[in-house]
């Protein structure tokens, strides 16, 4: 299978809030609003095009979708610390279990880091993501802004240590409407 990542252009945009509904229509713990969240996130100030991704395949289609969002980690004395949101990563179902959410895991990784993002956080299923280093948030006592499984919010640190004094709770943009 031959799969490039790259940044998602303007003409990726149709096709690519086509495989975001695809890719969650089935999907258990979803509402269905993935594609509406990423639309809102694409047009906001935090939107940061680097860090959203497409897969693409043969023929230029598009295979999948990651987008990645500045939040950060609120201490209790008020202070922050940046980080980044993953989510969602969308995958045509005919692609899935292929590796591509991975490629897009990784790739989102390294464009992190290039940006100097030390940490990303997410919230999703407890049994993909740690394979990718993630682990659960509250390791490092971060706190989501609402009640969700502790086993499903997950943090990774980009560089040793990077969270170490992380410990307070996530903020989302508003365009996450929590």
């Amino acid at each position: 299978m031959d799969i490039t990542i790259r940044q998602e252009n303007l003409e990726d945009i149709p096709q690519g809030q086509k495989l975001i509904e695809k890719a969650f229509e089935n999907v258990e713990h979803s509402d269905g609003s993935e594609p509406l969240l990423v639309g809102k996130l694409r047009k906001s100030k935090n939107f940061i095009p680097r860090l959203s991704l497409v897969a693409s395949g043969i023929g230029n289609e598009i295979t999948g979708h990651i987008l990645f969002t500045p939040i950060e980690i609120v201490r209790d004395d008020g202070s922050s610390q940046k980080s980044l949101a993953l989510g969602p990563v969308s995958v045509l179902p005919t692609y899935q279990n292929k590796g591509v959410g991975g490629l897009l895991i990784k790739r989102g990784h390294d464009i992190a880091k290039e940006l100097g993002f030390t940490s990303i956080i997410l919230l999703g299923h407890p049994t993909y993501y740690p394979k990718f280093g993630y682990k659960p948030a509250s390791l490092w006592n971060i706190k989501a802004p609402m009640d969700v499984p502790d086993e499903a919010f997950m943090a990774i640190e980009l560089y040793p240590n990077a969270l170490a004094d992380a410990s307070g709770y996530v903020k989302y943009p508003p365009e996450f409407g929590i």
